[in-house]
């Protein structure tokens, strides 16, 4: 939320706003990714090692998100010179020539591509890992349960899409960060509309990707129940649907053999 906020306030003048600005933009936009890998490592943890103890692993995650997006922030400000401020589209950014261009992409694009990097890898480890134990739960039971393991099947495909949303909302100001490295007076306009666009669709992407299940939605169903009639708005063949589906949090079933 705050990394969203602090990139559409406009285009504040030089000085005191302009750095805060930039450097909360840049602490919450790194955090925001950070904590998809805690994501990650809490499936990984709990599918593929077996623990149970994620939950007294929070404090260590605040530390291991806020510290590294704190040491990032600094390590930013120690190569910039504060004296001439300059822009990359409605954001604020201070720095010198090619060092601090590449001060930002070490402290921002290298987290950021490590955390894609471990996301895909965790996931592929996590979806594996349970795509073989619902195979061999569904090989140990009759026909009507494996039946009952396709809407799981489609959970856990569906698991790998959420990688390629810090991919998709930050390629393009990858690619125009290194074009404007090699090519600082030459920008493109198109490039640059991407950038700002798929970053900005970020929460609306992690809103679908982890929020919008069919859990969620038969949880809004029932909420709008207590509501007048002329405000539901949401069609009853969805509502049906979404209430005979699976959840989407997969539960290994094994049957006791016979």
């Amino acid at each position: 939320m705050f990394c969203s906020f602090f990139g559409i306030i406009g285009d504040p003048s030089k000085g005191y706003f302009c750095y805060a600005q930039g450097y909360t933009t840049h602490f919450f936009c790194v955090a925001s990714f950070l904590w998809t890998t805690t994501i990650a490592f809490t499936l990984h943890r709990t599918v593929v090692r077996h623990k149970t103890d994620v939950e007294d692993l929070e404090p260590m995650f605040h530390l291991y998100v806020w510290g590294t997006s704190v040491v990032m922030t600094v390590i930013r400000s120690i190569g910039n010179d504060h004296s001439h401020m300059s822009r990359i589209g409605p954001w604020c950014l201070s720095r010198t020539g090619r060092t601090g261009k590449v001060v930002h992409f070490i402290t921002f694009y290298a987290p950021l591509w490590g955390a894609i990097l471990f996301n895909a890898i965790t996931y592929f480890q996590v979806i594996r890992m349970l795509k073989n134990a619902t195979r061999m739960a569904a090989g140990m039971s009759d026909r009507a349960y494996q039946s009952d393991v396709r809407p799981d099947m489609k959970a856990l495909n569906r698991w790998g899409y959420y990688p390629l949303i810090l991919i998709g909302s930050w390629f393009f100001g990858t690619i125009n960060r290194i074009h404007d490295f090699i090519e600082p007076g030459h920008k493109i306009f198109w490039l640059s509309v991407l950038d700002v666009g798929m970053a900005a669709l970020m929460g609306l992407f992690n809103s679908i990707a982890y929020g919008l299940n069919s859990s969620v939605r038969r949880a809004i169903y029932e909420r709008l129940d207590l509501l007048p009639e002329s405000f539901r708005r949401f069609p009853k063949g969805l509502r049906l649907r979404d209430q005979q589906q699976e959840s989407e949090l997969v539960s290994l079933k094994t049957e006791e053999p016979r």
